[in-house]
């Protein structure tokens, strides 16, 4: 165990510090008293400005010990040559992963897309070009290596075995089945209207039983868990609205449905679109799923990823979500939080740690597709470094696809195949 002495105990520092050294069986104490840390006779680290004779010094940046959340001066350094954020031109491996690991830069960031949402290119990882990097992993890395370098811990970089974790989401349990009433009128005018023959040669195929609907992939979903991957489902319940159109929560071959999924794998609730403006609605949305499985339901992901950290957070906390999956984006791959370790909420309005577990994703299909518009090989090629990534550096490989995304219909076609070639990488390593 090393001791490291500073000038203040804070919940940010023992935040960074368990990322650092209990994700990596290590440990530490922390000192700050100057006259027990002179007497300390075993490996120690000075982590202040203060001067100490023959000890290890490490200058550190303000973020740490601030209690507020603050714009800083950031730009590129070094530290022992790995590239790390410098804070007013200080470079602190610890500071970076504070700053980006609790996603300070999202607190005060007034820069929203047309749903509300920060951007990839709004953030300090895409902006010195490090979002596909497991940046926060890199710089504990360097930072033992550091300690390793002066005798003050035996710090040895191992291969990791990773964690293939494919998560679904269901905002639309199927084109055309169960969908009846007005909005199946309202859908066949709209395709009369438009002259679209094919979607309406293909609802009438499906409803007369003589076509698979072509988001019915839920046995396909089963067969997966059935080789032992555990995976993840979120499905959205929220009333019908713009941005939410799934079928009504209400019917019951909906509920068999969701149960049946749900006695081989974990159904999470999806909160609606509207739902981070008003707790009411996320509320009841939990409550349904609830009902429907008849027992608590603790994992959660945003609709559209459509949070304010600061905001929904605390509201999923409060709601009895213990374990959130939305820490990524829809317009790029990569580490949001630089990591795809799962990780504990820092709450910086009150500069607490929370008990709500971060689980952060690497990709989503619709960002390969739609957003970067890449070809099948193209996104093989993405997905493999983002795995690289993490057998060198440790985490979960989290993924999103929908169930609308797998049966290789439409712009989806030979899209199935990424989704196995995701799932193969194991084997391949």
């Amino acid at each position: 165990m090393i001791q490291i002495f500073v000038e203040q105990i804070t919940e940010r520092l023992i935040y960074t510090l368990d990322f650092v050294f209990k994700e990596r069986g290590g440990d530490y104490a922390l000192n700050n008293d100057p006259h027990s840390f002179v007497n300390f006779q075993g490996a120690k680290l000075n982590y202040s400005s203060r001067h100490f004779d023959e000890v290890v010094q490490l200058i550190p940046a303000s973020v740490l010990f601030d209690e507020e959340i603050i714009v800083y001066g950031i730009h590129s350094g070094q530290f022992e040559n790995v590239d790390c954020l410098s804070f007013n031109k200080n470079p602190d491996p610890l500071a970076s992963i504070f700053y980006v690991l609790s996603r300070m830069e999202e607190y005060t960031s007034t820069i929203e897309d047309d749903h509300g949402r920060f951007e990839s290119k709004n953030s300090v990882l895409h902006r010195f070009g490090w979002l596909q990097k497991s940046m926060c992993d890199r710089w504990a890395v360097a930072f033992l290596k550091f300690l390793s370098g002066h005798g003050l811990c035996d710090f040895k970089k191992k291969k990791h075995e990773v964690a293939i974790v494919p998560t679904f989401d269901v905002d639309n349990t199927f084109a055309y089945q169960w969908k009846g009433g007005i909005r199946k009128w309202m859908s066949t005018a709209r395709d009369m209207i438009s002259g679209n023959r094919v979607r309406m040669n293909e609802r009438e195929q499906v409803l007369k039983g003589v076509r698979i609907d072509p988001y019915d992939t839920y046995d396909y979903i089963l067969s997966i868990a059935e080789r032992g991957f555990e995976v993840k489902m979120f499905w959205l319940l929220g009333d019908y609205a713009k941005y939410d159109k799934n079928i009504s929560f209400k019917d019951v071959r909906h509920q068999r449905l969701i149960r049946k999924m749900a006695s081989k794998v974990s159904v999470g609730i999806h909160p609606s679109y509207k739902s981070n403006s008003y707790e009411y609605y996320l509320f009841n949305e939990k409550e349904r799923l609830e009902n429907i499985l008849n027992k608590t339901v603790e994992n959660s992901r945003q609709h559209f990823l459509k949070m304010k950290i600061s905001k929904t957070y605390p509201v999923l906390k409060t709601m009895g979500i213990k374990h959130e999956y939305t820490m990524g984006y829809a317009d790029n791959i990569g580490f949001r939080a630089g990591t795809a370790r799962p990780h504990r909420w820092f709450d910086l309005n009150k500069n607490a740690i929370t008990s709500l577990i971060v689980h952060p994703f690497s990709y989503m299909d619709g960002t390969l597709n739609e957003y970067l518009n890449l070809s099948i090989e193209e996104a093989k090629e993405k997905i493999s470094n983002l795995y690289r990534e993490l057998e060198e550096f440790g985490g979960d490989f989290i993924f999103i696809w929908h169930n609308e995304t797998i049966g290789n219909y439409g712009k989806w076609e030979g899209w199935k195949d990424v989704l196995e070639y995701s799932l193969s990488l194991k084997n391949m390593s």
